[in-house]
């Protein structure tokens, strides 16, 4: 098969997130970009191609290392549960997750059998209105997959009834709205996957705090490469960011006979790059109240702005426009979450927000280099087949599927250490 084949195949990824909403686990969405059926792959009919992708994915592009401590759930169908290639995928870091259009076959269930006492660890995914509890497979797997889309909520409560004698781990899939999912909280789901995630709904919509209009005034500064007298007005009305940004610049500068002797010199100490780092992190681990393992919200925005800024490098403008294009990339990506984050909508967020103007071309009305970028890693999250996916990176020049794939393992295992750093 050609390796332009190969390379029409996209690796993306829904955050799973247990009864707390703190990440639990990624599924891993293997599809292939042209693929008009939907389907992640016609192993059916003897292509091989996704399962290639997916073996890929754990060695060239180092998938295991990006998960970190989070599993990848990977759908899986009849040829690829009946392939060697399913050997190649590390046990630990994996959950098999059999499609509901595998037959149950005595052959099935042997082969899953096989899969179990190896090691690996099984999911099932069901349609709610034909579930049959007393199927062999559900024995077999420790993760039963429940479409809520398919089922009424009078119907959702018996068949949450009927599986928890089976002891099993239910994950509620599809969950789209705050209201489903504390439905499926307050039934006993354990798991929860879908859009519901970056809704408002989920981050209390609140009113920015005084610190966290600093930040973002801040932000703005230094997207724009505001003089350092401008940065330190803003640090000198926030005495705890003063603080922390002295106790950070010490940190940094360990064993150096310098003395810090104003904040534009702290400043000018930690550099705008570490600064702007600093600042973005300090405006996602603010959000919660309580302490969190793992901040779910500060988790996707870390991998979002990782990825655009490894994504925007090999793009022309950024090779005419250097550094600075980079850094943007990075601030979109982080600051697309923003309405996630306080409940507003991004139009009123950006008038308190002095960035470039490709900042606010992006963020705004998705436009330009980094408006193109934005809209494929936000496709990425999606699990439609790739479609999206494909049509974007048609227009974008310089940046193909494999190169896409490759960025997005070494952005999740920048944020899963950034999310180790934070806890």
């Amino acid at each position: 098969m050609p390796d332009n084949d190969l390379q029409e195949v996209f690796l993306g990824r829904q955050p799973i997130l247990d009864r707390n909403q703190q990440l639990f686990a990624y599924e891993l969405l293997f599809r292939s970009g042209s693929a008009e059926s939907g389907n992640f792959a016609s192993f059916v009919d003897g292509n091989q191609a996704t399962a290639t992708v997916i073996t890929n994915a754990f060695t060239e592009f180092s998938m295991a290392d990006a998960l970190g401590p989070y599993q990848g759930f990977i759908k899986v169908d009849h040829g690829l549960l009946f392939s060697d290639l399913i050997y190649a995928l590390p046990t630990h870091s994996v959950v098999l997750e059999i499609l509901e259009t595998v037959a149950p076959t005595d052959e099935m269930l042997a082969r899953c059998q096989l899969l179990r006492s190896e090691g690996f660890v099984l999911a099932i995914r069901e349609r709610p209105e034909s579930l049959d509890q007393s199927r062999p497979l559900l024995k077999l797997a420790e993760v039963i997959k429940v479409d809520i889309s398919r089922v009424d909520p009078t119907r959702l409560k018996q068949l949450s009834t009927n599986l928890k004698p089976l002891e099993k781990t239910i994950l509620a899939e599809k969950v789209e709205s705050n209201e489903q999912m504390l439905l499926c909280h307050g039934l006993g789901f354990d798991l929860f996957q879908g859009y519901y995630f970056a809704h408002p709904t989920v981050i209390k919509g609140k009113s920015l705090h005084t610190s966290e209009l600093s930040l973002l005034r801040l932000l703005g500064l230094l997207s724009q490469d505001a003089d350092n007298a401008e940065i330190e007005i803003v640090f000198k009305q926030e005495p705890m960011l003063t603080f922390n940004l002295l106790r950070l610049t010490n940190s940094v500068g360990a064993g150096m006979a310098t003395k810090i002797t104003s904040l534009r010199h702290a400043i000018t100490l930690l550099g705008r790059r570490q600064l702007l780092r600093w600042l973005q992190l300090l405006l996602y681990s603010g959000i919660s109240g309580e302490r969190q393992a793992v901040n779910p919200l500060l988790q996707l925005a870390a991998t979002r702005g990782r990825l655009m800024e490894l994504l925007v490098e090999r793009t022309p403008r950024a090779k005419a426009g250097g550094q600075e294009l980079i850094d943007q990339a990075y601030m979109v990506g982080i600051l697309s979450l923003m309405p996630t984050l306080v409940g507003h909508n991004m139009s009123d967020i950006l008038k308190q927000l002095p960035v470039a103007q490709p900042v606010l071309d992006a963020l705004g009305s998705r436009s330009g280099t980094l408006g193109d970028l934005l809209g494929l890693v936000e496709s990425l999250e999606e699990d439609d087949g790739g479609a999206n996916a494909a049509h974007l990176l048609h227009g974008i020049t310089g940046i193909d599927a494999k190169f896409a794939n490759g960025c997005l393992t070494r952005a999740l295992a920048w944020a899963n250490n950034l999310a180790r750093e934070s806890s």
